[in-house]
């Protein structure tokens, strides 16, 4: 029986957030084709049916995250400074912190972006420049103030925190940090 035409980008969009979870959870170098596949109940013979190679997968999975934020970023536009806050408390929190498959890659892969070629850090870039944009389009800068600087600050506070928080197993001193990037960051909105 032939596969509905529909079934291969189906296929390829399960390759995709399965290997978004596996590369949260463990990075992007130590998550082998096999693993990938077999998480998305697939065979590694099937990879290359979809992706030349693991970093092409790597691109499409940061591509894929990026454009989800761009769509969200339109639907909030204009929405002021509400919104701002809204992302920074979801964002930075425990239940964020907890779910590490679901969780930001801009928080779980900074160094395999880091450590990556061109096409990697482009895609880590755009994932970035959705999470400013989200902030800079909910900012209502005054006279003398740049929205997209204070984009990037409270973007770097959050992520920053995150970052720091993951990396360390005293729940208190995580809590801590994203206590005091949340206030910094509602600090800068203003």
């Amino acid at each position: 029986m032939p596969y509905r035409p529909e079934h291969k980008v189906e296929t390829r969009a399960r390759i995709v957030e399965c290997a978004r979870g596996l590369f949260n959870r463990r990075g992007f170098t130590d998550v082998p084709i096999d693993n990938i596949m077999a998480e998305a109940g697939l065979t590694r013979g099937g990879f290359y049916n979809h992706f030349k190679t693991k970093g092409e997968l790597y691109v499409e999975t940061m591509s894929a995250y990026a454009a989800r934020r761009e769509t969200e970023n339109r639907q909030r536009q204009g929405l002021g400074p509400d919104v701002a806050r809204r992302i920074v408390e979801a964002y930075v929190s425990r239940q964020h912190l907890d779910n590490v498959d679901g969780h930001c890659p801009l928080m779980g892969l900074p160094s395999d972006a880091a450590r990556g070629g061109s096409e990697v850090k482009a895609a880590y870039g755009r994932v970035l420049e959705a999470m400013v944009a989200a902030f800079e389009s909910s900012i209502r800068a005054r006279e003398g103030e740049s929205a997209r600087q204070k984009a990037l600050a409270i973007t770097a506070s959050c992520v920053g925190a995150m970052v720091l928080a993951r990396t360390i197993e005293d729940d208190g001193l995580a809590d801590e940090i994203c206590q005091a990037a949340r206030d910094q960051a509602f600090e800068v909105i203003g």
